[in-house]
């Protein structure tokens, strides 16, 4: 397929090998085609909405749809109840025609009654006894001693007999698509996690003894946070109080300078820590989704300050926090005013010297969709390419993709039309749900019902300073690579011409994490079929944060790291995992030691910025553009 598209293109290019990125694959959410040639944004109209009384009369309905599913989506945060009804009546009404699967709901509910009548004698005699039913294996819930102890154990034991049914009763339906039947799964299993005994001061033992204890104190307490943080939230500020890890203050402080600046970023150069350095620097290019210092928090587990202590020279991007003006920033413009020109800068303050480029989460989707542009048009001025926790696949983006489907991109598009961005609170109440019990419901019975705040630390701080998204460049993300999945089946346009991962024949360094909910592993681990050249893959324990940011000396750090050479057989991730041995520590080392062996040697740092070539030092790190808010 794709080598008919380029066979279609008037530009030469470089000849590539047939790979796993020119298969066909089933359409999701859209056609292939269908997205292809969607207009870009949703302030594209056709000849006749132009013309005349006509384009006014369409323009007055459009408003109103968008400024009903804008109030809508201020409520809803920004989920779209038409996404929510479709999956509703696609399970419910397979559901009612399907006799066989009622009774098999009824014969379950009789069975799991029986067990529990079976086991409620023995708990209440025993206290002790072995359970009927065991939770999940992440479900750390119930796991102290107090939850086994009577009542409170037939209390969690009732709980969790009844969500595994309700887990029965919203999968396995003949007919229902699997899009539907995993967004019904997880909002039910929301509302009861909602519900759990876990989160009430009558059923959560703990909590009452911590009450009887502290005479009622801890309720006091709990009720001065939940109004303190009510008042945060008014005042548009961070749920808890983390001045104390302010960017250039206690974060982001690694010494360097601002040696570049247009409209969307600002390229840190960070001051070399060793009298030699490694010839080739290194460019990252983080996700601006949150602040490009989640890789330079604190110095003790600060990547880029590491990087630094090991003799690289190495170059940050750091986004601007778009508002309303930057609406119509495309992704398009990312690519060119973000990776591009900081390369560029990187080139002219490093001249005759190639670059490792690294991309963390989005930003290693866009750098993969730079580099694969420079491979097409024969720009190798890149020597490596890493990827932290990035996406080239979106066939099978985990449970984010409950959140993405043609209803609920619609209904996005317009809530940010009328505020020109998708705000930080809106993407972030996403990623909370994604980990409701870990994120939301722990954090309301420790902070609320036991009274106690847990300590601030700058990875949590971190996570609350979140930036905005520019309308038309989500829109594009979300249906280009999401829905149309255009990267991986080599469809995405750049510069009007299709561009293939199978042309990157650069070797790659690629890190997934375990328990990722954001870039599943799986799905990361997907690259293996598209890239061109050798791949060294790493799985670490963590998720999309903490398995990144892994410091060498982290307590009960663990990963599995293992090379592919490009003509070698693919290996499933399954058998993959099976296979790797699994080694102690820190996985940053290995990709040191990596960036090394494709370094051409150490010389003398360079001096920051280039000011003869238009590169002044502007200002000191962290700049500016990571304070806006």
């Amino acid at each position: 397929m794709v080598d008919r598209v380029r066979a279609a293109q008037t530009t030469p290019s470089k000849p590539r090998t047939s790979g796993a990125s020119a298969r066909l694959r089933p359409e999701r959410g859209v056609s292939q085609r269908a997205a292809a040639e969607r207009p870009q944004g949703r302030a594209v109209r056709t000849k006749e909405q132009v013309s005349g009384r006509g384009a006014a009369d369409e323009d007055l309905f459009a408003a109103w749809n968008r400024l009903a599913h804008y109030s809508i989506g201020r409520f809803t945060a920004g989920v779209s109840p038409a996404a929510l009804m479709l999956a509703y009546g696609d399970w419910w009404s397979h559901l009612m025609i399907s006799p066989g699967k009622q009774a098999q709901l009824v014969y379950k509910a009789w069975r799991k009654t029986n067990r529990f009548a079976a086991y409620l004698p023995r708990a209440v005699q025993s206290g002790r006894c072995p359970p009927c039913v065991e939770p999940l294996a992440h479900d750390k819930r119930f796991r102290d001693g107090p939850w086994q102890e009577w009542p409170f154990n037939v209390i969690q034991q009732s709980f969790l007999l009844t969500q595994q049914w309700w887990h029965n009763a919203t999968t396995g339906i003949e007919g229902v698509s699997k899009h539907h039947e995993n967004v019904v799964n997880f909002t039910i299993r929301q509302i009861q996690d909602m519900f759990s005994p876990a989160n009430f001061l009558a059923t959560n033992p703990k909590v009452l003894r911590r009450t009887l204890e502290r005479g009622g104190q801890n309720l006091v307490d709990g009720a001065c946070n939940f109004w303190a943080d009510i008042a945060r939230l008014a005042s548009d500020q961070p749920p808890q109080p983390v001045e104390q890890f302010a960017p250039g203050q206690a974060v982001a402080i690694t010494p360097g300078k601002v040696v570049f600046r247009n409209r969307l970023i600002e390229l840190i150069q960070y001051s070399p820590a060793t009298a030699k350095v490694q010839a080739e620097p290194v460019l990252i290019v983080p996700a601006w989704i949150m602040k490009y210092y989640i890789l330079d928090l604190s110095p003790h587990n600060s990547l880029v300050r590491w990087l630094v202590e090991q003799g690289y020279s190495v170059f940050m991007v750091s986004w601007k926090n778009p508002s309303r003006e930057d609406r119509d920033l495309t992704l398009e413009d990312y690519r060119r005013l973000g990776v591009l020109e900081a390369l560029t800068a990187v080139n002219a303050i490093v001249p005759e010297r190639k670059v490792h480029a690294v991309g963390y989460c989005l930003g290693g989707t866009l750098l993969s969709i730079a580099a694969a542009a420079m491979a097409r048009t024969g720009d190798d001025r890149l020597v490596s390419v890493t990827l932290f926790a990035a996406l080239t696949d979106f066939e099978e983006a985990g449970e984010l993709e409950l959140f993405i489907d043609d209803s609920q991109v619609h209904f996005l598009e317009d809530l940010m039309w009328q505020q020109g961005y998708l705000e930080a609170r809106q993407m972030k109440s996403v990623f909370q749900l994604l980990q409701s019990n870990d994120l939301i419901w722990s954090r309301v019975v420790q902070e609320y019902l036991m009274g106690e705040r847990a300590p601030a630390f700058d990875l949590m701080a971190w996570s609350t300073d979140g930036t905005r998204m520019p309308f038309r460049m989500h829109s594009e993300y979300l249906r280009h690579l999401y829905l149309a999945n255009q990267l991986a089946e080599a469809q995405y346009r750049v510069d009007g011409y299709p561009v293939a991962l199978s042309d990157i024949e650069l070797p790659l360094f690629v890190v997934g994490t375990r328990k990722d909910h954001i870039a599943p592993w799986r799905s990361v681990y997907k690259v293996h079929l598209l890239a061109g050249g050798e791949v060294t893959f790493v799985l670490t324990s963590g998720g999309h944060n903490a398995g990144v940011v892994s410091e060498p000396g982290h307590s009960r750090r663990v990963y599995q790291i293992a090379a592919k050479q490009a003509d070698a057989a693919y290996v499933d991730p399954n058998t993959w995992f099976a296979e790797v041995p699994e080694r102690a520590g820190s996985w940053w080392p290995e990709w040191c030691a990596w960036l090394a062996e494709r370094s051409s040697g150490k010389v003398r740092p360079p001096v920051l910025g280039a000011p003869e070539r238009g590169y002044p030092p502007l200002e000191d790190a962290p700049g500016q553009y990571v304070l806006q808010r």
